[in-house]
């Protein structure tokens, strides 16, 4: 699967990534912002590349690699997860080196998941959250048209061990419903 904007392009987890995934999964930094706070094996991490059907119904998520088209320089990753084929909706994370970010990638990164969501996936609703402490990533969203829709507060634990308020983004109505007479 690949997805291309301006030199920027989207595509599945491959074995060669799994270095660079390894030094992610395990950044300590990194965890204030998930849900894990475990590191993780290369064995685990190979076996998932490895299993991974880069379905999202199939594995419930959906992680993309983010790279340049012409040098295939890794720029980060983006996730699709907790996705509800019921519900049809989907939380988005999107990690940018730091050596990348402020460049305008992760609005193109958006652009394209939006796009995929929305023709491939007829998805209805994507969110995100978003610590209020993340300025830059409450202005690409709102950039984007997601709108703030709800304050979680105490919701993230910082590296400070203290807690921080996050706000919910949601873009609804990917896919109009269809009415059925």
């Amino acid at each position: 699967m690949m997805f291309a904007a301006d030199n920027i392009r989207l595509r599945a987890l491959e074995p060669e990534d799994l270095e660079w995934l390894y030094s992610v999964e395990n950044d300590e930094e990194l965890w204030q912002w998930g849900s894990s706070n475990v590191p993780y094996s290369r064995y685990s991490l190979k076996t998932y590349i490895a299993e991974s059907r880069h379905d999202i119904y199939a594995d419930g998520q959906l992680r993309l690699v983010i790279e340049t088209e012409d040098e295939h320089l890794v720029l980060g990753c983006v996730d699709l997860m907790d996705f509800s084929p019921r519900h049809l909706r989907a939380e988005i994370g999107i990690l940018l080196f730091p050596e990348y970010r402020g460049r305008g990638v992760a609005t193109k990164v958006l652009g394209m998941l939006v796009s995929y969501a929305r023709e491939h996936l007829y998805m209805h609703q994507l969110y995100a959250i978003v610590s209020q402490k993340n300025m830059k990533a409450q202005h690409l969203f709102e950039r984007f048209g997601f709108k703030r829709v709800s304050l979680l507060a105490d919701w993230l634990r910082d590296k400070e061990e203290d807690y921080v308020s996050a706000y919910i983004y949601s873009f609804r109505r990917l896919i109009p419903l269809l009415k059925v007479r």
